[in-house]
């Protein structure tokens, strides 16, 4: 048992979790949900990289999610598998958006991560002799979630807690 088995939902610690360091380090899409000024709800697949204290997405200046998350910055991210059991990694915080000049080195990472040295090569290639700007949007979770429906389930308790949900 390690010993970020039993911390509760929430704590930021389960960063630490073997289930949350693997999807960190995996190429899984990242879902990056906040409000749009219309208080609607916007989610969007997006590569992120992990520094240790932030999960980092990028994106090119222009986009309208940069003006959306610098008014209301709390979002939620979910990190998944489609496998059966799913691993899930909720997170959620206020972001931070800074301006990058140049390709942010983050965005070179996630690259790097997700295609290896080709896709990083060809990525800043493409940006080569071009005045790039981006932003850095920087999540330092203040809540996280794991769920690995063995020994972590939604609203916590046991696999047979979970399995009667919904039985009368």
């Amino acid at each position: 048992m390690t010993a970020t088995t039993a911390l509760p939902q929430g704590d930021v610690r389960l960063l630490d979790h073997p289930v949350a360091q693997r999807l960190l380090a995996s190429t899984e899409l990242a879902r990056l949900a906040y409000v749009a000024p219309d208080d609607t709800p916007r989610v969007l697949p997006m590569l992120f990289h992990f520094t240790g204290d932030e999960v980092v997405f990028c994106t090119f200046a222009g986009a309208r999610k940069i003006s959306h998350l610098r008014t209301r910055p709390d979002v939620a991210v979910t990190i998944d598998t489609a496998a059966t059991p799913p691993q899930v990694l909720l997170l959620r915080g206020p972001v931070t958006v800074t301006d990058v000049d140049g390709p942010a080195p983050e965005y070179l990472a996630a690259h790097h991560r997700y295609g290896g040295q080709d896709q990083h090569d060809a990525v800043l290639a493409e940006m080569h002799g071009q005045q790039v700007r981006m932003a850095r949007i920087g999540l330092r979770p203040s809540w996280v979630g794991v769920l690995d429906f063995t020994t972590r389930f939604p609203g916590g308790g046991t696999a047979d807690d979970f399995a009667a949900r919904g039985r009368s």
